[in-house]
């Protein structure tokens, strides 16, 4: 098996299982995920069958607001751990890509407001969007395996 660097520092570990940052991410990341599936069936329900844009939209909107609490309390999350806000060494890949997420779903409410592109349009930016989220999801997932699996075999910094 491919060694890592530990995630954690034990004065990092110490912090993250201090603070209340740890639990507001462990609740949001599985209701937003929620919530994008559920947004995913309705876009594809739109692009499948021309009838529910207003409630895909409506969708879309609701994951991008969880999109930006997330990354907000996230960022705070790794300032209280790592002390940056963002693109702290154990996460720096996951944040850079979290960067092409949060433009994606920015662009799409971009359009959404400004009204350059068709419905059609808008629905598969949305697609793309969840498409580098649900990549990006899969890097913070492995990552946190990996911090598990160092702790069971007890890795320290």
């Amino acid at each position: 098996m491919k060694t890592y660097k530990p995630l954690y520092s034990p004065e990092q570990r110490a912090r993250r299982d201090a603070t209340v940052w740890t639990l507001v991410q462990g609740i949001l990341a599985p209701i937003q995920f929620l919530v994008c599936l559920v947004s995913l069936s309705l876009v594809l329900r739109y692009l499948l069958t021309g009838n529910g844009y207003e409630l895909a939209t409506i969708s879309v909107v609701i994951k991008t607001v969880f999109l930006y609490l997330i990354m907000l309390t996230g960022s705070i999350w790794e300032k209280v751990v790592f002390g940056k806000y963002l693109f702290a060494e154990s996460f720096f890949w996951e944040d850079v890509f979290s960067m092409l997420v949060i433009f994606l779903h920015t662009l799409y409410l971009y359009f959404l407001i400004a009204g350059e592109i068709s419905q059609r349009g808008l629905m598969y930016l949305a697609l793309a969007a969840y498409a580098s989220y649900f990549i990006n999801a899969g890097q913070f997932i492995y990552k946190l395996r990996i911090a598990r699996l160092q702790m069971s075999k007890g890795v320290t910094a």
